[in-house]
């Protein structure tokens, strides 16, 4: 008994290996006749074949950690600080050099025109592009890898990103003494300065040579971004030392003391030989071209003798063009690697994913990835000229607002009031004012970093619905959806072209009558009913022209959002506009204390040979100095002086006492006690 029931048990385990034996080889059969369904998956390609892994950037080891290379330079820039504050104190207060605390020189005389441009414009650049570097880097600080420890699981990843903020203090200190250099003016401060900027140059040229790569956002967008660093540290390399060899060859000794006026100088006298010139030339016929020439003036910035724009306009150009170039790498580098991936990637699979939407573009499959290909190629193409159309606007709005600059400052130059809206039009310096100057070139660009990437967004929706909707239906003659709206929905809009077409035509010929040459109203019966019957048709077409008004002034204000000196609300609410107001106040500021033709005059009067012989009583009032340098009673000055000297002496009092921003505070109320 027991022997049966052990061979009825082999019996059926043979029966059922047989059976899974031919179920296994059915499977098999099946799945080789008719489908493979592990290529339905993306991740799991067919043919057993492992799928390639992404190019992943290689760590980068270089030979000097970055952190010790950052902590060297930190202390480098410590150093010349110290070292110009010294020195500043010992140009300034030799006769009581041991008194008095050391001064630390200023990174840039704003308001002076005629000090170095470049340098300043240089420095502004180096910091602007080290904090646009701070986006994508995980280490904000980079000495900071030697006091903390590397990062294990997230832990300290948030003290991290609240070390940026650190840093956004940290790189100004850093570039400081990289400008304050230039303001000394002594051979040992150029020296420091060819130094420092050397040593900046260096380790800059150096980290990018050993490590081009970075697995942040783009392999090369490191790269790439430090292109306007290394072009301005590679300029101030240069510069420092050409000034360092004209200091040691005493080239500058005798031409500081003409720099301090030559630029009002040229100004003042270009302003007085304007109108000699103008009315002495004859008058010459306005062709096409010289009117072409006047409107290229108009929108174009081009150069003109007598002037130049202030230091800050120049650095807030300079900031623009930065800006510009480095948002438009970063939107460049951050989507379109990523389309031409997708692109790579699109296999025969896609169609079942866009018939799992309901969309089936072809039976064939390999034509289905054609189509998906093209329209990501197609999509790559709207995106790259929506950045170029972005990126030309934006620098020919800054253009145009250069031309704009100059007019302003020339006409309250000349004062002549301006249309500041609502805004006060005294032009003394106020706490406001004086933030909304220091402030001006920020607001710049990150007004042109907003308004850049605005614009960007727009055109690009713009230009997909043009493409996908106009140009590429029409090319491959499928998914006519616009068309097919239009085909159920021409009535509608044949009905409101035929109303505004009708209205305008009985305006001119029905309503409208000339008598004696001056047009009149005439069939009001008919206007009245007309009127009534076409309220409704009316309403349709005021919803169209209200989402046109919305589009248009969405539009005009992106793309001028970057331009502050053109208001983008109404005059009634200028104050609420916080880029034209700072603007306005910046203009003040700017033409209170730097005047071009006062600071002429003021260096005329100090020429004078009286001047040198003047005792020093002390400290005086500004306005009092200018007045007693005209009272002179020296007899070498009666004899070399003139007719033409003392109307030059009046001449530049009177234009002192009218245009000079500090005097007028004190003019009005001494005339208004004097009436009194």
């Amino acid at each position: 008994m027991v022997s049966q029931l052990v061979a009825l048990r082999t019996d059926r385990q043979k029966d059922r290996e047989k059976r899974m034996s031919s179920q296994a080889a059915a499977n098999q059969t099946s799945f080789g006749a008719t489908d493979d369904y592990g290529s339905w998956y993306i991740d799991e390609p067919p043919g057993g074949q492992e799928l390639q892994p992404e190019e992943v950037v290689p760590s980068c080891h270089p030979s000097v950690p970055p952190s010790l290379l950052h902590a060297c330079l930190a202390v480098l820039s410590v150093l010349v600080s110290l070292l110009l504050a010294v020195l500043q104190q010992r140009r300034q207060l030799w006769p009581h050099c041991g008194r008095g605390r050391p001064g630390l020189p200023s990174p840039a005389d704003f308001l002076a025109g005629d000090r170095p441009r470049a340098v300043p414009t240089a420095v502004f650049m180096v910091l602007f592009s080290s904090l646009c570097l701070l986006l994508p880097d995980k280490d904000p600080l980079p000495f900071l890898t030697l006091v903390l420890p590397p990062d294990q699981d997230g832990e300290t990843e948030t003290p991290r990103e609240a070390w940026k903020l650190v840093a956004l203090l940290y790189y100004p200190a850093l570039y400081y003494p990289l400008a304050a250099c230039a303001t000394v003016r002594h051979g040992a401060a150029h020296l420091l300065g060819s130094a420092l900027a050397w040593a900046h140059f260096g380790v800059q040229v150096w980290q990018r040579a050993e490590c081009p790569q970075a697995p942040q956002i783009y392999k090369y967008y490191s790269l790439l971004a430090s292109l306007p660093l290394l072009l301005g540290l590679g300029f101030l390399s240069l510069w420092y030392p050409v000034q360092l060899a004209r200091s040691l060859s005493h080239r500058t000794g005798a031409g500081a003391k003409g720099l301090q006026s030559s630029y009002s100088e040229e100004y003042l006298r270009a302003l007085l030989c304007r109108k000699k010139l103008g009315s002495s030339s004859p008058s010459s016929k306005q062709g096409f071209l010289s009117c072409t020439r006047i409107c290229f003036r108009h929108y174009i910035y081009t150069p003109q003798q007598g002037f130049q724009l202030p230091l800050k306009l120049v650095l807030s150009a300079t900031l623009t063009g930065t800006a510009i170039y480095q948002v438009a790498l970063l939107l460049l580098v951050g989507v379109v690697p990523a389309i031409h991936k997708v692109r790579a990637g699109v296999s025969t699979d896609v169609s079942y994913m866009l018939a799992g939407f309901g969309i089936v573009l072809s039976d064939d499959r390999q034509e289905v990835v054609e189509l998906v290909r093209h329209h990501l190629w197609a999509l790559e193409v709207c995106y790259i000229s929506a950045l170029v159309l972005s990126c030309s606007l934006t620098f020919l709005m800054l253009i145009r607002s250069l031309v704009t600059h100059r007019a302003n400052l020339q006409a309250l130059h000349r004062g002549a009031p301006l249309d500041l809206g609502p805004l006060p039009q005294s032009l003394h310096p106020s706490r406001h004012a004086i933030f909304c100057w220091m402030s001006f070139c920020a607001y710049q660009t990150a007004f042109t970093c907003l308004g850049l990437l605005v614009q960007q967004i727009i055109f690009f929706l713009g230009t997909v619905t043009l493409a996908f909707l106009v140009f590429m239906p029409m090319l491959h003659g499928r998914d006519l959806l616009l068309l097919r709206s239009l085909e159920f929905s021409w009535p509608f809009w044949l009905t409101l072209v035929l109303a505004v077409m009708l209205q305008n035509m009985a305006a001119q010929w029905v309503f409208l009558d000339t008598h004696h040459g001056r047009p009149e109203l005439t069939n009001r019966r008919a206007l009245y009913a007309t009127t009534f019957l076409l309220f409704p048709i009316n309403v349709l077409v005021g919803a169209l022209v209200a989402a046109g008004r919305v589009l248009l002034s969405a539009l005009y204000n992106a793309v001028h959002l970057g331009q502050m000196d053109l208001g983008l609300l109404p005059p009634r609410a200028t104050t609420l506009d916080p880029g034209y107001h700072t603007y306005c106040n910046f203009l003040k500021i700017e033409v209170s204390q730097s005047h071009p033709a006062v600071t002429a005059f003021c260096a005329l009067l100090l020429q004078r040979p009286r001047l040198a012989a003047a005792p020093q009583d002390g400290p005086r009032l500004e306005e009092e100095e200018g007045m007693l340098l005209l009272q002179t009673k020296d007899t070498t000055a009666k004899a070399a002086g003139s007719r033409a000297h003392r109307g030059r002496a009046r001449w530049g009092l009177a234009y002192t006492l009218l245009h000079n921003p500090a005097l007028q505070a004190f003019r009005k109320p001494a005339l208004l006690g004097a009436q009194s």
